[in-house]
């Protein structure tokens, strides 16, 4: 063997046990991905470190170096949820119009959940199955990071005299919020009644609601007081 092919034989041991030690830096998104896709067609009990890495074709060790264990992994899967939905709210740049700005968000709420289904089952599934965790106390700052865009742009409205300022923002975000997910839960769970699609009414109901909110907040806060 020549010092050259024995220097490129060295070289690519060397690499490919660097690649075995580090995974590549998409690795990690990979392995999420994946992982979202089985814990969505199949449930957490059918996820396998072993099986996951084999079918992302890199090694065991990659993953328990990347998330320690199947609990670490579930809990990056739901990081990355957050994370990306969050980005997703935050591409909503406030304007003069709040109320305008509220429909905006329940459009990008829907386009989350159809671009990345999996992820945003993984991300409004029960926490306590899907990502056990040693604080539960993380649990409400994490919903906030997803709320908050909502509460601040109905607050926004408050202020502009769009929204009466007789109910807790909160609660007009609720309804806003409460509406986009039962009807994209109709549209992922194959619900959907024969003949109707979300897709052409969802504009509409959000911009109905908020409407609603708008002029005869009286009114649906009196639903309440109905025997």
């Amino acid at each position: 063997m020549t010092a050259s092919s024995a220097g490129s034989a060295t070289s690519e041991k060397s690499t490919a046990s660097t690649t075995a030690a580090t995974p590549p830096y998409d690795i990690d998104l990979r392995l999420l991905h994946r992982a979202a896709a089985t814990v969505f067609d199949r449930g957490t009990a059918a996820l396998s470190l072993r099986q996951l890495a084999a079918d992302v074709k890199t090694s065991t060790t990659a993953v328990y170096s990347l998330f320690g264990n199947k609990a670490g992994l579930l809990r990056s899967l739901y990081e990355e949820a957050v994370r990306l939905f969050v980005a997703r709210l935050a591409a909503i740049r406030p304007t003069d119009d709040p109320a305008g700005d509220v429909i905006r968000l329940g459009l990008v709420y829907r386009e989350y959940a159809i671009a990345d289904p999996h992820l945003y089952a993984i991300l409004f599934s029960d926490r306590s199955v899907q990502c056990p965790s040693d604080s539960e106390s993380e649990r409400p700052r994490e919903v906030i990071e997803t709320y908050r865009p909502l509460v601040e742009a109905v607050r926004r409205g408050q202020q502009a005299g769009q929204f009466g300022s007789e109910s807790d923002p909160e609660v007009i975000a609720l309804s806003v919020w409460g509406t986009a997910h039962g009807l994209v839960s109709l549209v992922l769970s194959g619900n959907e009644p024969p003949g109707l699609a979300v897709a052409d009414c969802y504009e509409r109901a959000l911009g109905v609601l908020v409407a609603g909110w708008r002029v005869s907040e009286g009114k649906v806060q009196g639903v309440a007081d109905v025997p």
